[in-house]
């Protein structure tokens, strides 16, 4: 997509936000794209009624929107430059992981393919976001995702910390507190009697983390540890 219109940025990130809920999150509805993207839901009908006639992506009233070949060629692309301005950001720059994500949006839609491959060079063709969120690859393969949460994780299990699933930076400050970032050990002491908070023991020492929270923290077993389904 030639350009950097305001038109042309809009388009880029409907694509990518249909791209992000179908893949990675709940699914893809008009109440989920407005609340992701910050706009009324009239709105949204009328930009996918768009969409469609344009060839991006298939959508009728009735029906959830799909990105077709073409759609989803930019979705990825957007993405994928997205979180490899994230890395960039943290590791290069040294900007906290709570802020490089609203920084990142602004750049996405500004890298060129040159720039694309300098980053990929620079940073080592990273896997993963500060976030831990997957970058996406340019062969379209969709990597598997880690499903089960802190919140559903039983005493006496040791985890290693995956993703944050949604990039809040209130959210990223508290796990950032307890030393909660992607790739971190913890094990789960114990929930709290009355199951507000999940008590683990991490980089940091002993931590309470809101139920809230452990609901957004994605982790896998490092040990034959007992997990709930």
């Amino acid at each position: 997509m030639p350009g950097h219109t305001h038109f042309a940025e809009s388009t880029e990130e409907y694509l990518e936000a249909v791209y992000r809920l179908e893949r990675e999150g709940p699914g893809v509805t008009t109440s989920g794209l407005a609340a992701d993207l910050g706009v009324a839901p009239a709105s949204v009908s009328g930009m996918l009624k768009k969409l469609a006639s344009d060839g991006y992506l298939t959508y009728t009233a009735r029906s959830h929107p799909t990105l077709t070949e073409d759609g989803l060629a930019i979705a990825i692309r957007v993405l994928r430059r997205n979180r490899l301005a994230e890395v960039f950001l943290h590791d290069v720059l040294g900007m906290p992981w709570d802020e490089v994500h609203q920084e990142a949006c602004r750049l996405e839609h500004a890298i060129s393919d040159r720039v694309e491959e300098r980053l990929v060079a620079i940073l080592g063709d990273p896997s993963v976001c500060p976030h831990g969120h997957p970058i996406p690859s340019l062969d379209r393969v969709a990597p598997p995702r880690c499903t089960l949460r802190l919140a559903e994780a039983m005493p006496g299990s040791t985890l290693r910390i995956v993703e944050v699933v949604e990039d809040v930076p209130v959210m990223l400050r508290l796990l950032d507190a307890a030393g909660l970032r992607p790739g971190a050990m913890v094990e789960v002491v114990e929930r709290t009697a009355h199951g507000s908070d999940v008590i683990v023991e991490g980089p940091t020492g002993r931590a309470a983390i809101p139920i809230e929270l452990a609901r957004l923290v994605a982790v896998a077993a490092e040990a034959d540890s007992a997990l709930s389904a």
